[in-house]
């Protein structure tokens, strides 16, 4: 809910309701003169599956605050054709069974707190996607049922990325509960789910490469100063991504350095199975599309074909 005395922001690219020296402001100005010289072309038959992405989204809405985060996001995005449709597991709903959120809720989820109250009411209104809905449970098997919230919209690892990389709002967007923190059972979730790339689909594996939010001091929030576990944890990933070991990557509990302050609790790295799972290949190596830090914490995302 929007809080008071403060209006519903549109998604539309003009009439955005944010301070106009506000960083978001800027960046929808930006996208907008960008799509009226170079729209974004949709996806076709013709280009193919669409990637798997894991991306690291950001402390609640950051992102929405840093060219840091926006430029690269957005980028990103228009790096790729334009989708037909996302999928998006969040560390933010651990659900099971299996569960996905409303064909097309009425309200996101705000789940963070601490922030300006303009961003609360933040809209991202995207199309039905009952459509998407349907091709997921269809490709679960027959012994599997997949729960369906009737009301429940996208939490802040869905909207606050996809709202900067795609802030049309446009494309229809499906979340899909994280079921488990069996990386076995995950990446053969992502398996199950590998036939929707090839129809347009995007998916997305949200989380954070290191999320150590107990361990951070105020200068690392204020100074974004990295502390060792962080950057040891995010070397030891880049590494194994980059040699497509998955078997690594799913040791981490016991394999990786700077466990457990990188992750005291794991469902902000988890997501990265879903995302192996649905590649091609999930032992070819990676494309990193983001690196470096915020508030001390690895923001590394990437692609996988």
């Amino acid at each position: 809910m929007a809080h008071a005395g403060i209006q519903p922001t549109s998604t539309a690219l003009a009439d955005a309701r944010i301070p106009a020296d506000h960083p978001f402001a800027a960046h929808l100005r930006r996208v907008a003169t960008l799509e009226a010289e170079q729209p974004h072309q949709a996806w076709s038959p013709g280009d193919g599956a669409l990637p798997s992405l894991y991306l690291s989204h950001g402390g609640g809405p950051m992102p929405f605050q840093s060219t840091a985060w926006l430029d690269p996001l957005h980028a990103w995005a228009r790096s790729l054709p334009k989708p037909k449709a996302i999928l998006v597991v969040s560390a933010h709903w651990e659900s099971a069974p299996l569960s996905v959120s409303a064909d097309r809720p009425s309200e996101l989820v705000y789940d963070f707190g601490g922030f300006d109250p303009l961003y609360h009411s933040f809209r991202y209104d995207t199309p039905d996607a009952g459509e998407l809905a349907r091709q997921v449970t269809g490709l679960m098997p027959a012994t599997e049922q997949v729960h369906q919230h009737t009301r429940r919209g996208l939490d802040h690892g869905a909207w606050v990325p996809l709202k900067i990389m795609y802030p049309a709002a446009d494309v229809p967007v499906l979340q899909l509960s994280l079921p488990t923190e069996d990386t076995d059972a995950l990446l053969a979730l992502g398996e199950r789910l590998r036939p929707l790339r090839e129809e347009g689909v995007l998916v997305v594996g949200s989380g954070h490469m290191t999320h150590g939010l107990p361990f951070l001091t105020r200068e690392m929030f204020t100074r974004n100063v990295v502390p060792g576990w962080s950057a040891d944890f995010d070397a030891w990933a880049a590494d194994a991504l980059a040699r497509g070991d998955v078997d690594e990557l799913a040791r981490f509990r016991t394999a990786a350095p700077g466990m457990p302050y990188a992750h005291p609790t794991v469902e902000h790295f988890t997501p990265l199975f879903v995302t192996l799972g649905a590649a091609t290949d999930p032992t070819a190596p990676v494309v990193t599309t983001l690196d470096g830090y915020g508030v001390g914490l690895s923001r590394r995302s990437f692609q996988a074909a």
